[in-house]
């Protein structure tokens, strides 16, 4: 995609965005509500066009759920670097990381893609940058998921893998075993018999 809508002048761009954070959000975001926060050039009333384009309005001027992410500051310009993302999309498939130095052949790409002529296709450019400097196109992550808290990824694990796992592991316990053997030697004045009886606990205790 590669959106047809521009202003002639980017002057009150960056101002305009700011209005949108700063302010409330209208039940229609219309020419009429350009004037009442201050913008009643005729320059400015491309703007609602644009917006539309950047999907933060819808095709009867409502502010979508884009618009009221756009006003949380903490990820406005996440929100803003997906939405020209999309609606300039074939601008990035021939620079992943667009910038200012890149305006020739971003100006060559309007005025190819849209047949204008080179004036028409600077304003595009201009407006597409203006854009640009206020966007964060790094992020790739959706902005509602990163509004959710989430333990991390190496913390999940841990639980996991080790539901129950105590904090320090007991060596094992081996028990000391003793045992004492008592032989009763029978009354015998015969030599030969006391010499059979430690020969065999030899053979069978000792030897074992």
């Amino acid at each position: 995609m590669l959106t047809k809508k521009y202003l002639n002048s980017v002057k009150n761009l960056p101002a305009i965005l700011d209005k949108i954070i700063e302010g409330t959000a209208p039940e229609k975001f219309t020419t009429e509500h350009l004037k009442k926060i201050g913008f009643a050039s005729s320059n400015d009333r491309a703007v609602v066009g644009l917006l539309k384009d950047l999907k933060f309005l819808s095709d009867d001027g409502t502010p979508t759920q884009r618009y009221h992410d756009y006003r949380n500051t903490s990820i406005s310009s996440r929100v803003l670097g997906e939405a020209i993302k999309e609606a300039y999309s074939e601008i990035f498939h021939l620079n992943e990381k667009p910038s200012a130095n890149d305006k020739p052949a971003i100006a060559g790409l309007f005025k190819s893609t849209h047949n204008v002529s080179n004036q028409v296709a600077g304003f595009m450019a201009n407006t597409f940058l203006t854009l640009l400097e206020r966007a964060d196109i790094e992020s790739k992550s959706t902005p509602s998921n990163n509004l959710k808290e989430k333990l991390p990824d190496t913390q999940k694990e841990i639980k996991k893998e080790n539901p129950t796992k105590p904090a320090f592991a007991q060596p094992p316990i081996v028990p000391n075993l003793r045992y004492n053997i008592e032989i009763h030697l029978p009354a015998t004045k015969d030599i030969e018999v006391y010499n059979a009886i430690f020969k065999s606990l030899k053979a069978h205790l000792i030897d074992e």
